[in-house]
């Protein structure tokens, strides 16, 4: 039996774990160790295993974990997310549909300090949602926004997933928040376009709410767009100018963020104790993770599978667009099962190659394009994390309504993964300057 032929049994067996609900990390390192001990020795499996979990947990580069989750849940515990909501709010709740698209102004500005597409939605779902409730909105269209718009934490910077990329392919963490940036202002003024259009056809689907004075806005402002917009410029922006590496920056940030629920007397001492729980339980997921895609893919590395893919997938007499379109519809297909985290590290090793040596796109680029496509995942049925996390905020929404809702937002994310494709300039501007 050749090696390559012994890794595909390797991803099959893999595979066969997942269907018996066994963890992903474990899975993950258990085959990697086993079918590294058959294709070398089971001595140097077990010296591979220790090395890969010593370094992935002693790794300083990887303590920008860490920093960028507790940041996100001290917002969440201080209530920002909510003072975020409340001045979306008061700006546009008086359109049709304002409080939907208010919604994703939000979900995107909180994702500006949380990076975690599940803080996200469960941050403003908690908030948005009994408003839209008391203005009659569908409940369709109101709790799939709240899902979909829990992407935007995920792509505008910090973002745990890019991070995880940025470790797992080598590349410059402060160049994929860059590249985050303008693709999550553009999803969400499409999110924003869907939903006027939605409630253009159909006024029904979101009724105006009151309007609120000039006043009320700025108030509303200083009590929250200030506090985020100044953690996040100190903080990106310092890793934009230079002044600080990815881990410096999570812990201005993290640092930042206690500052401002300290000096808003928002964070009582049990929440700063959750905050710090919360923090641990998710870095050790997070960073068990790692470790098992590391060990699995130093068993992918060995079997010679993500070259022989590669030198299969140059062979073919297709386009490169063609070929980046079926691996994109993999993805898909993957983030209708798979955990977003876990999906990226396990196929990092197969594809990464292939995108960036064989058909020649920015590696920059393409770790964009995969959140993009892993947000998709995270609300596409049968396994939509999200939807889930909304589900259990809004229980009295059937499930199958919430996915029903879904769709259009899911078009959305198409269209915004296709004018990345042909413009992709707009991830690439930012890291640039940076360069």
């Amino acid at each position: 039996m050749t090696a390559s032929t012994f890794g595909l049994i390797g991803i099959v067996v893999f595979l066969a774990l997942l269907l018996l609900r066994m963890p992903i990390a474990y899975a993950m390192a258990l085959v990697g160790f086993a079918g590294f001990a058959y294709l070398t020795s089971a001595t140097a499996a077990l010296d591979m295993v220790a090395k890969e979990l010593f370094s992935t947990f002693s790794s300083y580069s990887l303590s920008v974990i860490a920093m960028f989750v507790w940041m996100g849940f001290l917002a969440y515990y201080s209530g920002i997310g909510t003072r975020l909501y409340i001045f979306a709010y008061k700006l546009i709740g008086h359109w049709p549909g304002g409080l939907a698209i208010a919604t994703q102004t939000a979900c995107a500005v909180f994702g500006a300090i949380c990076g975690s597409n599940t803080a996200t939605a469960a941050t403003i779902g908690a908030i948005a949602l009994p408003e839209m409730k008391k203005y009659d909105y569908d409940k369709s269209m109101a709790t799939a926004s709240v899902a979909a718009g829990g992407v935007l934490g995920v792509l505008i910077p910090p973002s745990v997933i890019f991070i995880v990329y940025g470790m797992a392919t080598e590349i410059s963490v402060g160049r994929l928040f860059m590249a985050g940036i303008l693709p999550g202002i553009l999803l969400m003024v499409l999110y924003q376009l869907t939903i006027s259009l939605l409630t253009w056809r159909k006024p029904d689907l979101g009724p105006a709410g009151p309007r609120s004075s000039w006043r009320e806005r700025w108030d509303a402002l200083k009590g929250a767009l200030g506090q985020v917009l100044l953690v996040f410029m100190i903080s990106m922006g310092g890793l934009f100018l230079g002044w600080f590496t990815p881990t410096e920056a999570g812990a201005v940030g993290a640092f930042g963020v206690l500052l401002a629920a300290l000096m808003g007397k928002s964070l009582n001492w049990e929440g700063f104790k959750k905050s710090l729980y919360d923090t641990t339980r998710t870095t050790a997921m997070i960073m068990l993770l790692i470790a098992g895609a590391m060990i699995f893919g130093r068993f992918l590395a060995i079997s010679r599978v993500p070259f022989e893919l590669a030198a299969w997938t140059a062979a073919l007499d297709l386009p490169s667009f063609a070929v980046m379109g079926l691996i994109l519809v993999v993805y898909l297909i993957m983030g209708c099962f798979i955990d977003a985290l876990a999906m990226i590290l396990l196929t990092i090793p197969i594809f990464y190659p292939i995108v960036t040596n064989t058909l020649g796109y920015d590696p920059v680029w393409f770790g964009v394009i995969v959140v993009l496509v892993v947000g998709m995942g995270i609300i596409t049925p049968p396994v939509g994390m999200n939807v889930f996390i909304i589900k259990g905020i809004a229980p009295d929404v059937p499930l199958e309504n919430i996915f029903r809702g879904i769709w259009p937002f899911l078009a959305a994310i198409a269209v915004c993964l296709v004018i990345l494709m042909v413009f992709p300039q707009i991830a690439l501007f930012l890291p640039n300057l940076m360069s």
